[in-house]
């Protein structure tokens, strides 16, 4: 079975992958974030049909605590996360994914 991105975040965030084809897309405006955002993130990691979830870094802080430790914790689907600097999240998500920090000099 094949796996799709999914992209949750404000309408202006997912548009451009819209336009890119990705299908799978939860619009949460900005003023309704903290409201909404958990819900979306919890439906979307529940789909079985999604092997990667794109957010905005930033967008990680209006999660709760349960379902922001859930959703950073999953290795399927993963979460990629753009926007953070440097690849802050980049660097995390591979040390995750396969276990150590390729970045770390002491090794």
């Amino acid at each position: 079975m094949s796996q799709e991105i999914a992209v949750i975040g404000s309408p202006e965030f997912t548009t451009g992958f819209r336009l890119a084809g990705v299908r799978k897309c939860e619009n949460v405006p900005e003023d309704e974030k903290d409201e909404r955002l958990d819900e979306a993130v919890e439906e979307t990691l529940a789909d079985d049909g999604v092997g990667i979830v794109v957010m905005l870094d930033e967008d990680l802080e209006h999660l709760s605590r349960t379902v922001r430790r859930d959703v950073e914790g999953s290795v399927e689907p993963v979460l990629v996360t753009l926007g953070g600097g440097a690849g802050s999240g980049l660097r995390e998500q591979i040390k995750r994914a396969i276990g150590i920090d390729l970045m770390d000099e002491d090794e």
